[in-house]
């Protein structure tokens, strides 16, 4: 093993470290907390009885001077919380990283029973009230009106459209999320994935096939590489370098943690100016939540709102409304 694959071994070491320091007097084993139990404010959607056993070495960066590898789940609550900040992030220092999505696995199954959460009707409540702390829409009532059994069905299908296009595969689980937190769609089912597959422009046939075959064995990996990597919790972002210089960002955190993690490895990058206009905006995305139109627009939320409902009712774009916020679509 080379000098410098050591040193990012013992960085990222102490790094998980670092975060079980930072929850004193908990039992990070967590062995009956449920997945679905995030806490708003941390921003942490925790696996339970995961241990940090940091074995794992970060991906060698290749192109870009910044790599990240972003530890998520398609019903991860967090990471929905997050999403205005890694499209800013993305449109302001995109020239500068790529991102790897791996999917970790929050909820394999309803085996857990404590923290008040024993089954699917329970998230119900607890998804109503971290849409208000985030600000972003998501409905609850999914979990009473046709619930989820489990997180990995809609794991394995990104990673069945990560094998076709890896921008797809993105649009494919923005859409899946959009489905479950808005829609209130339960997307363990095949005819919500393969719709959302062909949507975003996916051979379905080849989508199902790696569905049912090579994409199980992908999320395994991915897996596999969440518990070598000690990874506690969803969201979790490992940035780093080709000097393998390592920064962690834990949980969901306000839009100047990510940019000052990037900036810790790359000082030289230079902001881009995200054009305010609601045409370019929409150019980038074809949806938007009020809140990550009012983050790209350095709008606050109430005039991002108003300016949206104008553009609404001139015809320009349309709106999905739902019980605790709103989808504005191009």
């Amino acid at each position: 093993m080379t000098s410098h694959i050591i040193q990012i071994a013992i960085l990222l070491l102490l790094s998980t470290s670092a975060c079980k320091g930072q929850q004193k007097g908990q039992d990070m084993t967590h062995s009956h907390q449920n997945p679905l139990l995030c806490n708003p404010e941390n921003g942490i959607c925790e696996i339970p009885g995961a241990a940090a056993d940091s074995e794992e070495i970060l991906p060698t960066v290749t192109n870009k001077p910044v790599k990240i590898i972003y530890f998520t789940d398609p019903i991860c609550s967090s990471c929905w919380g997050i999403e205005p900040q890694l499209r800013k992030l993305k449109l302001t220092y995109g020239d500068y990283f790529d991102i790897e999505y791996r999917m970790g696995g929050l909820l394999p199954d309803w085996s857990y029973n404590s923290g008040g959460i024993s089954k699917p009707s329970d998230v119900a409540s607890h998804w109503d009230e971290v849409s208000v702390y985030y600000e972003m829409p998501i409905d609850g009532d999914v979990w009473l009106e046709d619930p989820l059994h489990s997180s990995y069905p809609p794991s394995i299908a990104f990673k069945a459209a990560q094998m076709q296009d890896k921008d797809k595969a993105l649009r494919f689980l923005r859409r899946i999320r959009e489905m479950v937190f808005l829609e209130k769609k339960n997307i363990t089912k095949w005819e919500h994935l393969q719709s959302a597959a062909r949507e975003v422009g996916l051979d379905t046939f080849q989508f199902k096939d790696d569905y049912d075959n090579a994409a199980k064995e992908a999320f395994e990996e991915d897996l596999q590489l969440t518990r070598q990597m000690g990874v506690r919790g969803f969201p979790t972002l490992f940035f780093t370098d080709d000097s393998n210089n390592l920064v962690t960002v834990y949980g969901s955190k306000p839009y100047e943690a990510f940019e000052n993690a990037l900036l810790k490895l790359h000082p030289e990058a230079a902001k881009k100016t995200i054009p305010a206009d609601f045409a370019s905006l929409f150019r980038y995305y074809p949806t938007y939540t009020t809140k990550e139109y009012a983050t790209l627009s350095n709008l606050s939320t109430e005039h991002a709102e108003t300016l949206l409902n104008n553009l609404v009712e001139s015809g320009q774009i349309y709106k999905l409304t739902t019980k605790n916020g709103v989808l504005w679509k191009k």
